[in-house]
């Protein structure tokens, strides 16, 4: 009997020095200072990109409640950020240990998506697959959150299962607790990925990107809307017929030509590059330096002035350069006098570009131009053409 109680007395004494080596928790210094308040401004900072605050907020509320699950769950999504994904899932094991009651773990189970979408092939070959099965576990605990299904939206849009992505998007929609607006625009790049109907590999990836480099215009306009091709069928071919001295010789090594773009020569895209700087796009053609800038991103008003360069290459139709010189502006952002005026009418006119804000009537001629956005404008361009 003295030995039974003598072994309660030690156990007692293991668990309490155990405890004791664990984290403690702080003392809260003012009434918001809550492991729930914390991360819910983490949350909103991560939102927006405020990387190193959002991870401040987090640790924050670890610090007061060492096990409160939100708060790794949102340290494990700061590290999946960071592209730091092995103490990502580090952060979300830790969390799925302390998560108590179902909302805790479905939020656990959105965590482990939203990591998998980030990491994607790097972190899992099959990391959709893994999506897929978090997914389940989380509408097994509490069906009719919307977190779940726009992140399984997000992983099959990512996958271009566009279809799959839509019926996600729509069931967020449908739910209206949460994620609404966000959804909707997500389904809105959608259906123009749908419309557009990528066929190239590279259409499909720039698809999905919110702003588009010089080199994805460049493959855009070569693989979907195969301007090379175009351009040979409506350009006639020159031939050279002045008289050619034989005895003519070229002095060797007089001189090396510099090529056209000295900053594109190891750019996965330098084959579309290439093709493109052979035709003579205004606005996609190297500068005086020789430089093409690849990585630069395109604003609407370079990209309009793009499209209709190829509209009078393609149809010969040279008036189109000045067919809205003097007219009214429709556009309350957008002077009739800029010089990129007259392109912005010609896409919107012919209902290549669509304005930015069709309640305010925006043209936006200085926002970046969306994946999806442009590979609808080719669609309507190719069929025009």
């Amino acid at each position: 009997m003295v030995s039974r109680k003598l072994f309660f007395v030690i156990a007692g004494i293991c668990i309490f020095f155990l405890s004791a080596c664990g984290p403690q928790a702080v003392a809260p210094e003012a009434e918001f200072d809550t492991p729930a308040h914390h991360v819910k401004n983490g949350q909103k900072l991560l939102k927006s990109g405020k990387i190193d605050a959002a991870l401040r907020e987090f640790n924050r509320a670890k610090e007061l409640d060492p096990k409160y699950s939100p708060a790794y769950v949102g340290l494990g999504l700061v590290q999946g950020v960071q592209g730091e994904f092995d103490n990502g899932f580090k952060a979300m094991k830790i969390a799925q240990r302390y998560a108590d009651g179902k909302e805790q773990k479905v939020a656990v189970h959105v965590g482990y998506m939203r990591l998998y979408i980030m990491g994607g092939e790097k972190v899992n070959k099959n990391w959709l697959q893994e999506v897929n099965a978090r997914f389940n576990n989380a509408i097994g605990y509490i069906p009719d959150l919307p977190e779940p299904y726009f992140y399984m939206g997000i992983a099959y849009k990512n996958s271009y299962k566009f279809q799959k992505a839509a019926a996600n998007f729509t069931k967020v929609l449908e739910l209206d607790k949460g994620l609404v607006a966000e959804a909707d625009k997500e389904y809105a790049i959608v259906q123009k990925i749908q419309r557009a109907m990528p066929g190239s590999v590279v259409g499909k990836k720039i698809a999905l990107l919110e702003k588009i480099t010089r080199a994805d215009a460049a493959a855009l306009f070569i693989e979907e809307l195969e301007i090379d091709t175009l351009f040979k069928k409506r350009t006639p071919k020159k031939y050279d017929t002045a008289f050619q001295d034989p005895t003519k010789k070229f002095a060797a090594g007089e001189y090396v030509k510099t090529p056209p773009a000295t900053d594109i020569e190891n750019h996965v895209l330098k084959a579309d590059i290439d093709a493109v700087i052979a035709i003579g796009i205004k606005g996609l053609q190297p500068g005086p330096d020789h430089t093409f800038q690849p990585e630069k991103i395109i604003t609407r008003a370079e990209y309009a002035m793009m499209i209709e360069d190829i509209l009078i290459k393609i149809t010969g139709d040279n008036g189109l350069a000045t067919k809205f010189i003097g007219s009214v502006s429709p556009f309350p952002d957008l002077r009739n006098d800029l010089p990129f005026f007259n392109a912005a009418m010609v896409c919107t006119t012919r209902n290549i570009l669509e304005t930015k804000d069709v309640a305010t009537g925006e043209f936006a001629p200085m926002e970046p131009v969306a994946g999806a956005e442009a590979l609808l404008s080719i669609r309507a361009l190719k069929t025009q053409l």
